[in-house]
């Protein structure tokens, strides 16, 4: 991996579908259009029944690994993209997300101290609409200096713009039991196992605005709250809501 002075991580970029035709495309071209060539792409599908392996097929001399089988949702399948990834850094990237543009990886790498490969990588997110026009950068600001706790203020980190050490992510599975938040326990749990967390500076992501349903986005909430319990402690996590209710208040 060590070539001179220049390090050449392998990233291993996954990608959950199921029935993503109408937006998978344009997640695919922007892994296969990089200027960084040292990348493993991976799309575990979850047996679609609309034009996704269509599309899929005609990349499939560009992708490196495709399985299509039904799963126990978006987080099982991605239990299973950790056990084919063998890159440095493994990266979930959502169909309809993309990499931000063509140099994203090359930036990532070049923003890196040439001596070690950091734990974690970490950057910004840019929101933008399904005609992929931008709209505004991701509202929660990225922390300087990372670490475990930072989430106590919420998930400051895209999670399709925080990409793990693999010999990290695969001894943390995603806890099935969380059904909207596993990626919120996943990055805490990460990062309690990190030494080293590295802000690139750079914006990674193009993340699609489509936003979940009301009824799943309580649902989320109340899960965060249970997984910030867990990692935080009752007590200061309630204290730290009741806060955050009071200021939206004062703030009105």
């Amino acid at each position: 991996m060590h070539n001179g002075t220049h390090i050449h991580p392998r990233f291993s970029i996954i990608t959950v579908t199921y029935n993503a035709g109408k937006v998978i495309e344009d997640t695919i071209q922007s892994i296969i259009n990089q200027t960084y060539k040292n990348v493993e792409y991976i799309i575990i599908d979850g047996g679609s029944k609309d034009n996704t392996l269509n599309i899929i097929d005609k990349y499939k001399n560009l992708i490196s690994k495709v399985i299509s089988e039904p799963d126990n949702g978006l987080y099982d399948a991605m239990n299973k993209g950790f056990k084919l990834a063998t890159g440095d850094y493994v990266c979930f990237l959502n169909a309809g997300d993309c990499l931000h543009e063509d140099e994203t990886l090359a930036l990532m790498v070049k923003s890196v101290n040439k001596n070690y490969l950091p734990d974690v990588l970490y950057g910004e997110t840019a929101i933008v609409n399904s005609e992929r026009h931008f709209l505004h950068m991701r509202r929660l600001s990225t922390p300087e200096k990372l670490n475990w706790k930072s989430f106590k203020n919420g998930m400051l980190v895209c999670h399709q713009a925080f990409f793990a050490k693999r010999e990290i992510a695969i001894t943390e599975p995603y806890n099935l039991k969380y059904r909207f938040s596993a990626d919120f326990d996943w990055c805490i749990r990460v990062m309690k196992k990190s030494e080293t967390l590295h802000n690139t500076n750079v914006t990674i992501i193009d993340y699609l605005n489509e936003g979940m349903t009301t009824q799943n986005h309580r649902a989320s909430l109340k899960e965060r709250f249970r997984i910030m319990c867990k990692h935080y402690g009752i007590l200061s996590t309630s204290l730290y809501h009741i806060w955050f209710f009071v200021r939206a208040i004062i703030k009105k």
